[in-house]
């Protein structure tokens, strides 16, 4: 596996609250472009539903990692894009369900979470996009 250390203490910084600071890699990566709650039609899932749409953000994010023969043990960063922080808890809590299982007590990717004003269609809570060490 192409992911050499997942890096979640540091000295002098506060732990990181579901993220490794740095994961560090060799080899190729891929970048995945951000991920929405559209399904296989373009049609939007969970319209108002923030757990909804990061399901499916995350279901679309893993057909992805599929194609290219990786899982989520590969990702190496996420980048989160909400329209409403005060309901991160509900991204975390979708997100462990799909990493959880295949990481274990792993430390979780470098993560960034950004609150923006909207994304590229307004009824869209969430965007997530992602760096891949590939197998």
């Amino acid at each position: 596996m192409p992911i050499h250390d997942r890096i979640d203490d540091v000295a002098g910084n506060a732990p990181g609250f579901g993220y490794a600071h740095a994961v560090t890699t060799s080899g190729r990566l891929a970048f995945v472009s951000g991920q929405v709650a559209l399904d296989e039609n373009g049609q939007l899932v969970g319209q108002d539903n923030l757990a909804a749409q990061t399901r499916q953000a995350l279901r679309n994010l893993e057909n992805v990692l599929k194609q290219l023969g990786a899982t989520w043990a590969d990702v190496v960063r996420f980048n989160w894009y909400v329209a409403d922080t005060s309901e991160l808890p509900i991204v975390r809590e979708i997100r462990d369900e799909f990493i959880r299982p295949v990481l274990g007590d792993r430390p979780n990717p470098a993560s960034t979470l950004i609150q923006v004003a909207g994304l590229f269609r307004p009824e869209c809570l969430i965007e997530v996009d992602a760096v891949v060490a590939m197998p």
